[in-house]
Formats: C-alpha cells, sequence, structure tokens
C-alpha cells in the first residue's frame, strides 16, 4: 500500500504541470523508486536505523544488510521480521525525495536530480529519520513524537522543495499556464489517500486499537482539510476547485502524519481542518507574497502542513490514545509542545543547511537548470527524447 503513494505522487504531479513535461515530472518519482532502494540497502537503511553513533546517525554495522535477518528486531520490529520493517521503512525513504520533485518540477536537469537524489537521500532523509525513530537518536530521547514521518518525511521534503525553488528562480513563461490533466491529478489524490493507510495505519507495527484509530484519524483530517480548502476556495475565489479538493486532502493526511497515533478522531478533525485553511493560505497568499516559484506547492503542503502537524501533536496528543506517547498542552503537559517546536527548528534548519550545500556543489560540476532552449521545448523532449502525448489530424 506505501509503494502505491510513489505511482499515485507521479500521477498527482504530472497532471499538474504543462502536458511538455508530464513525462519528465512522472520520472522524477519512478527514479527514486530505482535510485533510493539501492541506496537504502547498501548504506541507507543502516544510517537510519543502525546502531547509534553519538544521537546522530546511525553507524555502518548493517551495511549491505548485514544482520537484517527474518528474525524480529526488538527495538523495532517486536511483532514483524526486521526485514519486513527494513521494507517498511524503504517506501517512506523513497517517497520523501519524490516529493520535493514538486517545487522545481519543468525545469531542473534529470542528471542533475538523480545525483541530488542519492547525496540528500544519504546526508539529510537518514540522519533525521536516525534523530527520531533511531534508537539513541537525540529527538527520540529527547521525547519529540511523530508517529508516521510529519518531520522525517513531509518536513524535510517541503522545506528542501523550498531551497531548491529559491536556487533555480522562477520558470520561464509561467503567466497563464494551467494544469494539463486534472483527472490525472485527482486520480493520483485518491491512489495518495489510499496508500496513506499504510504509510500511517502500519508505523504502528501491529493490529491493535492505536492502529485503527491511526485509520480512523488518517480518514478524518483528509476528509477535513479537504472541506475547508475548498471552503477557503469559494470565500476568496468565488469557486471550489478539482484541484483544490485533492490539494486540501494531501495536506490533510501531511498534517495528522505525526499524530494520527496520538490524538483521538475529534482532534484529528480539528487538526486536518486547520491545516486546510493553513496549507490554503500558504499556496496562494504565502507564495504571491514572497514571490518564490514553488511549482506544484511542496513547500505549502508538506512543509507546512508537516509543521502544523508537528506542533498540533504537541497540542492534542494523549496517553488515553496511545500509552507509549506523551500527553500535550491540552492535556496538561506544556513541555511536550517544547520539544516538537526543538524537533521542528532543528529540522528546519539542518534541512536548510544541508540541501543548499548539496545543491551549490552539484551546480559547480554540473549545471541544475535547463536553459531557456531547453524549457521552452519542454522537458520531455529536452531530456527523455519522447513525448507524453501524439496529436494527430485525421484525414478522411
Amino acid at each position: 500500500m506505501v509503494m502505491l503513494m510513489t505511482p499515485g505522487l507521479a500521477l498527482f504531479y504530472g497532471g499538474m504541470v504543462r502536458s511538455k513535461n508530464v513525462l519528465s515530472t512522472t520520472m522524477h518519482s519512478y527514479s527514486a523508486m530505482a535510485i533510493v532502494s539501492i541506496q537504502w540497502i547498501v548504506i541507507g537503511y543502516s544510517l537510519s536505523f543502525g546502531p547509534d553513533w553519538h544521537g546522530l546517525i546511525g553507524t555502518l554495522d548493517w551495511f549491505g544488510l548485514n544482520g537484517v535477518t527474518y528474525a524480529p528486531n526488538p527495538d523495532y520490529s517486536s511483532t514483524i521480521p526486521h526485514n519486513l520493517f527494513m521494507m517498511f521503512q524503504l517506501m517512506f525513504a523513497i517517497l520523501t525525495p519524490a516529493l520535493i520533485s514538486g517545487a522545481f518540477a519543468e525545469r531542473m536537469r534529470f542528471s542533475a536530480f538523480l545525483i541530488f537524489i542519492l547525496l540528500w537521500t544519504t546526508i539529510v532523509y537518514n540522519p533525521v529519520a536516525h534523530w527520531v525513530w533511531g534508537v539513541g537518536g537525540w529527538l527520540r530521547e529527547l521525547g519529540a513524537l511523530d508517529f508516521a514521518g510529519g518531520n522525517v518525511v513531509h518536513i524535510t521534503s517541503g522545506v528542501a522543495g523550498l531551497v531548491l525553488a529559491i536556487f533555480l528562480g522562477k520558470r520561464k513563461n509561467i503567466n497563464g499556464t494551467s494544469p494539463h490533466h486534472l483527472p490525472f491529478t485527482m486520480l493520483g489524490a485518491g491512489l495518495l489517500w489510499f496508500g496513506w493507510f499504510g504509510f500511517n495505519v502500519g508505523s504502528a507495527l501491529s493490529l491493535n486499537d492505536v492502529a485503527l484509530t491511526a485509520f480512523i484519524n488518517t480518514n478524518i483530517a483528509a476528509a477535513a482539510s479537504a472541506l475547508t480548502w475548498m471552503l477557503s476556495e469559494w470565500f476568496f475565489q468565488s469557486k471550489p476547485t478539482a484541484m483544490g479538493a485533492a490539494c486540501g486532502a494531501v495536506s490533510g493526511l501531511v498534517a495528522i502524519t505525526p499524530a494520527c497515533g496520538f490524538v483521538t478522531p475529534f482532534s484529528a478533525l480539528l487538526i486536518g481542518a486547520i491545516g486546510g485553511v493553513l496549507c490554503f493560505g500558504a499556496v496562494f497568499f504565502l507564495k504571491t507574497k514572497f514571490g518564490y516559484d514553488d511549482t506544484l506547492d511542496a513547500f505549502g503542503c508538506h512543509g507546512i502542513g508537516g509543521t502544523w502537524g508537528g506542533i498540533a501533536t504537541g497540542l492534542f496528543a494523549t496517553t488515553a490514545v496511545n500509552g507509549d506517547g506523551a500527553n500535550g498542552l491540552f492535556y496538561g503537559n506544556a513541555a511536550l509542545l517544547f520539544k516538537q517546536f526543538v524537533a521542528i527548528g532543528a529540522t528546519y534548519a539542518f534541512t536548510i543547511i544541508m540541501t543548499y550545500a548539496i545543491i551549490k556543489a552539484i551546480n559547480f560540476f554540473l549545471p541544475v537548470r535547463v536553459d531557456e532552449h531547453e524549457e521552452h521545448m519542454g522537458l520531455d523532449i529536452s531530456m527523455h527524447g519522447e513525448k507524453a502525448y501524439e496529436y494527430t489530424e485525421r484525414v478522411n
């Protein structure tokens, strides 16, 4: 189910770009499946979940999956085989760089993107995953909560996307452009919604009351956010849109990700509803005010949604839902909210610094942005030598 999210994302993003860039956009997601799968097997899993080194990263003791067997690992997977847990976590690692690609769609050179995926996963994703989820990771030891990847997946991808969008600059001649295939986007959003049940519910690693609560919360938050996004469009732009409904649902799924196994269903409704409004505001007002070209709103949906989800966990979490969690501010524990802010701030700072360093280094050796002619031609032709659609005249 979780792997289905990556091709779902390819459709979601692919429908929102111009027709001359749809293949290049979907290739970002599919290439992540290839590159990250290899990186994860060789070093990525060990860096993320291997024996701790000073709370910062895993060692290479599990290099090449050495010691990762069918036997359950009591630290991570007492209910399932260790190598099954490894494969489950791989799906998260694949999705994260694919999410970033929405920020720079239609203007990044494909070869540079492939190098970026490998370096970014190793230098940013793996350490942050260890901080939050790895035994001995400093944010885990601090007591910050992230049930299914608000920090690890969504804040890192959204913030990295913003850095790349600013670094690459705006696309050329984008006035009046619109999504070329909204049914693709709607289908992709539906696949993401479905796959997110595996993403969030599977993080419980067992079919228990926490897993079922996460299942309920995931659906409620997506529905509430889709509704509030559409209502926001209705209020500010006079009409609700299909793309707004899709983006709203995804924003709600992002917002509930860190909280889904720690909060009540009513809290999930509030988290989703507020998340829809906040992400709508980021997409339509924040981006306009600051003038950056986040093509498919990776930061607006994932960066802002993940940030709100992390804060909301610090507000709404309760041990009545999950005894392994902690109470949040609304249940008498202000300390958890502070820990959530520490986790969010550390993730922002680390992701900004390292993402900029990576893209700057790549650009020193290889132009990251396509030239004006390649951009005008479209990346499907200029980067891949093929078209998504062949239009021919009918001859009678």
